[in-house]
């Protein structure tokens, strides 16, 4: 089994963006760390494939990442390769740990005052009995509502950088009105994408609904793993991460904008040739 440097960067995957907050909040917490993320725009969305296409997928794409970055941790951050993958990918590439980030379900049905939490997802998540497997476990009176929600996931994507607040507030709205018309008092964000809009989940919720979101826990999670496996990156600061973009062409003005705001350096990433552009 292959031992990880502790040199190796902590990889974080997504889709899109979706995984962003996730690594920012590890870096703030680990600035001494060296991080790389990537966003797979060449398969971009991910919930909407099955789940078989979507191992395939991730096994490829993790094979050519591993030889070009050497990773010594991977947050799959995304709810749905997580609940999709993390198994299959944890056996093909043993000696390398994995992070999965699953919706915050346990925290949400432990505490529902009315035993009917929300989880809102892509359709690869909602499908998936993960989801209801896990609330059952830790709290088997607590019913669980999954409402997909793939034009979400679209517009904080491709729509979120030029969008008002009230656009903002506008794409979340109708998800908290279906929730709270079937009584839940919780709703679980149950896509990493949809952290970009948790200031209007919460403003929309008010006092009666509760949002749920796995950040920290994710980052606990990776943090635990590093110290228990002697992985922490010993020197000084880790630099400025570097973003792999998977699908060819440009980065775009979308991009370009992330980068700033993530303090990202930008790299294309050519997902049949395990090579950076």
């Amino acid at each position: 089994m292959k031992r990880y440097a502790n040199e190796g960067p902590v990889l974080f995957l997504d889709s899109g963006i979706g995984g962003l907050p996730y690594l920012r909040y590890f870096r703030e917490r680990n600035p001494g760390e060296n991080l790389a993320y990537v966003a797979d725009r060449l398969n971009f969305p991910y919930g909407s494939k099955d789940k078989d296409t979507l191992v395939k997928l991730l096994s490829s794409l993790l094979s050519r990442l591993v030889a070009a970055v050497s990773p010594k941790l991977v947050v799959l951050a995304c709810n749905t390769a997580s609940v999709s993958a993390l198994d299959s990918l944890r056996k093909e590439f043993s000696g390398l740990p994995f992070v999965g980030t699953v919706p915050a379900v346990k925290p949400a049905v432990l505490n529902s005052r009315i035993s009917l939490a929300g989880v809102l997802g892509t359709e690869r998540t909602i499908a998936d009995e993960y989801i209801r497997s896990l609330a059952g476990k830790f709290n088997p009176d607590c019913r669980v509502m999954g409402v997909a929600a793939p034009e979400l996931v679209e517009f904080v994507e491709h729509a979120l950088d030029s969008a008002s607040k009230a656009e903002r507030l506008n794409s979340v709205r109708p998800y908290i009105e279906k929730f709270r018309s079937a009584g839940a008092d919780s709703i679980v964000l149950g896509c990493t994408h949809f952290l970009f809009l948790l200031d209007e989940f919460r403003e929309l919720a008010g006092d009666d609904m509760t949002i749920y979101d796995s950040v920290s826990g994710v980052v606990t999670r990776a943090e635990s793993l590093l110290s228990r496996q002697g992985l922490w990156r010993r020197g000084g600061g880790g630099g400025r991460p570097r973003c792999f973009l998977t699908g060819g062409g440009e980065p775009g003005a979308a991009w370009e904008k992330r980068a700033g705001d993530f303090g990202l350096e930008l790299v294309l990433f050519d997902n049949a040739k395990s090579e950076a552009l």
